[in-house]
């Protein structure tokens, strides 16, 4: 923008000082010189075409010579100086400088804890819904100016502060804000596993403190990123195994771990997998997890080796079911088998493999691998058994351990329990608790429990069966379960009895239900109804409490 500025700061000079300088006459015939104001008044009305006239008094022919050649210059370097302008507004470059300078400005001001989620996709367009009901504001990143469009175009709400930008360079991730205190998180799930672990790996340089949470579908590269001290790792193959193992040989388990991803404390129809023989078509590192699974739960499998991409190649077409696919599922034992999963990339070959197999065999349960949320609705109109979605599989876990970390502690806890332990806590919140719990977190604090932090300060004893009771009759235990709790120490108590001690500080991981949870956290920050909780009786406040103490 300096050279069209300068043009019409030079044009506007010369036309200023000829008017000045040239002599002109006055209205009694006298000679005068323009002074400087009057010049300047003119020019600026002449040069933007607009025309007033002869001002102070009528030209000579002098003036109206000099006037004649400014109106050349001034009116075309104006017109320069304008379109040039224009070009620059509409030019990309000086767009992404103006958005740039917004971004680092927004990040500079934001004082709220928040996280930098790195692209944005299916996934992290879920994750970013589900996190903007919690209490921290969201950054993201992405190098592709049209999905950058696509998110500002969602209206998320609180404002989500997006940038197009490569998170491969340390000055976009510094821009970002990753050096800030109130930086919880930084969340990278691309599908290039190298990509992840490079930008981890320069997060963790750029700030030590920082959570990673990072996506990886290899053993390798899971273990790589363990050596750099990364403690969340999201392998969605690995989840799926866990999950599909538990479903099979601990149902409990399975069902107390799904009740954190909103599942009702019974089993629905299909729940349950059945025992015997499985097929596995694709051997990709999905079916390579699940095989690890079907071992370890002594059930006999065998595999399809399919490649959705050889297949689309070889036949022109993603639909599974001609003479040659039939006779490969017979080899397989389709006939007396008690499940298929279809697990390669493709979601239209998957579906179609588990439509071919039903016609086969049609009491086989059908498990199909569903890649992208945007065939949910077909898949759902197939009535397949299951589905497991990696998308929602992937934003549920990262959701839990931003917005909800204590869950994600006890579902590694719960991984490494017994079917018996399953089955008796199972039991101990359908019954105190209710078959549809909700579950939340709550720290000591003085913000988030008012009452009770100053009670505990005040240097007050009180226990977990002290705060655990109806709100509306102290007599009755409140419809909740405790599932953990975490100290100041970062030491955790896993399901702890009734006589733990409440401390400052302290976090809790509570199964409720909606009622239980909101007269808890009423009884929590009201010191009244807090006093009647532990008393039995109501505190006197104000002039109530002078007379009743008279």
């Amino acid at each position: 923008m300096r050279t069209p500025l300068i043009v019409i700061i030079v044009t506007f000079t010369i036309s200023i000082i000829g008017m000045v300088l040239i002599p002109g006459v006055d209205g009694n015939g006298k000679p005068y010189h323009m002074n400087f104001f009057d010049a300047v008044y003119f020019v600026t009305f002449m040069a933007s075409t607009i025309g007033f006239g002869e001002v102070p008094y009528e030209f000579t022919y002098a003036q109206r010579f000099w006037v004649l050649f400014s109106i050349y210059i001034s009116v075309i370097g104006w017109f320069y100086a304008i379109g040039t302008i224009v070009s620059l507004i509409q030019d990309k470059k000086l767009a992404a400088e103006i958005a740039l300078a917004r971004f680092q400005k927004r990040i500079q001001e934001l004082k709220e804890p928040f996280i930098i989620i790195l692209g944005y996709n299916y996934v992290t367009k879920e994750l970013i819904r589900k996190l903007s009901f919690s209490d921290k504001r969201i950054v993201v990143i992405d190098k592709d100016q049209d999905k950058i469009d696509q998110l500002e175009l969602e209206n998320f709400m609180p404002e989500v502060y997006s940038i197009a930008a490569d998170v491969e360079r340390p000055e976009v991730l510094k821009l970002a804000g990753i050096k800030k205190r109130n930086c919880k998180a930084l969340v990278t799930l691309f599908n290039n596993d190298f990509k992840n672990t490079k930008v981890a790996l320069l997060s963790r340089l750029l700030n030590e403190r920082i959570n990673l949470i990072v996506k990886s579908t290899t053993k390798a590269q899971t273990e790589h990123l363990q050596n750099l001290g990364i403690k969340n790792i999201i392998d969605p193959f690995k989840i799926i195994a866990n999950r599909f193992y538990l479903a099979i040989h601990s149902p409990s388990l399975w069902l107390l771990k799904m009740m954190l991803f909103e599942h009702e404390l019974y089993f629905k129809d299909k729940d349950r997998l059945p025992n015997g023989k499985y097929i596995v078509c694709g051997y990709g590192r999905m079916g390579k997890a699940l095989e690890y699974s079907l071992k370890k739960a002594n059930l006999p499998c065998s595999f399809i080796d399919l490649k959705s991409a050889n297949f689309k190649d070889k036949k022109n077409s993603a639909i599974f079911g001609d003479a040659e696919d039939i006779e490969l599922l017979k080899k397989a034992g389709i006939e007396d088998a008690r499940a298929i999963v279809a697990a390669t990339k493709d979601d239209l070959i998957n579906l179609t493999i588990l439509l071919t197999a039903k016609n086969l065999n049609p009491d086989i349960y059908t498990i199909g691998r569903e890649n992208t949320l945007d065939d949910l609705t077909i898949f759902q109109s197939a009535k397949i058994d299951r589905v497991y979605m990696l998308e929602d599989i992937i934003s549920d876990y990262v959701h839990k351990i931003v917005a909800l970390p204590l869950s994600a502690r006890f579902l590694e806890f719960l991984h490494k329990q017994d079917e018996q332990w399953g089955i008796k806590v199972l039991d101990d919140i359908r019954h105190n608790v209710t078959y549809n719990p909700i579950y939340f977190e709550i720290k000591i604090s003085r913000n988030q429990t008012f009452a009770i932090y100053h009670y505990l300060k005040d240097g007050y004893e009180i226990r977990l069966k002290d705060i655990l009771k109806s709100l509306h009759n102290r007599e009755k235990r409140a419809k909740m379960k405790v599932l953990l709790v975490k100290n100041r120490k970062e030491q955790i108590t896993y399901l702890p009895d009734d006589d733990y001690c409440v401390k400052v500080s302290d976090s809790f991981l509570i199964a409720a239900t909606e009622e239980s949870k909101e007269d808890f956290i009423t009884i929590l920050n009201n010191a009244n109804e807090l006093n009647y909780i532990l008393t039995g009786k109501d505190l006197r406040f104000g002039l109530l409490k002078r007379i009743l103490d008279e």
